[in-house]
């Protein structure tokens, strides 16, 4: 994934969508996963929710998604984390506990893998902006 840049949200969000499986059981294990960040979201925990062995499940994900469970399980976890930020101002501990990270450096360590840019950063540049945004509009 390429670092964010203003607008750059919404293409964030956008990549999430386009992983969507094609596959129902997938599909519906995608939105399972959004809807449950904080569980342990290990392949084998994925695997027995399709009732799949974890080897085969994460071949055919891998092949159905475009991306491993475990690359896709963080890119959901940094969209959950992303909305917290910008949208609360809870603290760093405990948007990672609720995004399903282990702890705010591990939460950093894939922000910066994938955005480019640690949490405080993004929440520095994006927190409030949806709503000024819709301040102005309206």
């Amino acid at each position: 994934m390429s670092p964010i840049f203003p607008g750059g949200q919404a293409q964030f969000s956008a990549l999430l969508a386009s992983q969507a499986s094609e596959y129902r059981p997938f599909r519906e294990l995608q939105t399972w996963i959004a809807e449950n960040v904080r569980n342990h979201l290990s392949v084998e925990a994925l695997a027995s929710k399709v009732a799949m062995s974890p080897r085969n499940f994460a071949r055919v994900f891998a092949r159905e998604v475009g991306t491993t469970p475990a690359q896709f399980v963080e890119a959901v976890r940094i969209e959950f984390a992303r909305r917290e930020l910008e949208a609360t101002d809870k603290g760093l501990e405990e948007i990672a506990a609720l995004s399903g990270f282990t702890c705010a450096e591990i939460m950093r360590r894939a922000f910066l893998r994938c955005l480019g840019i640690s949490p405080s950063s993004y929440r520095e540049h994006f927190h409030g902006h949806r709503s000024q945004a819709i301040r102005r509009s309206a």
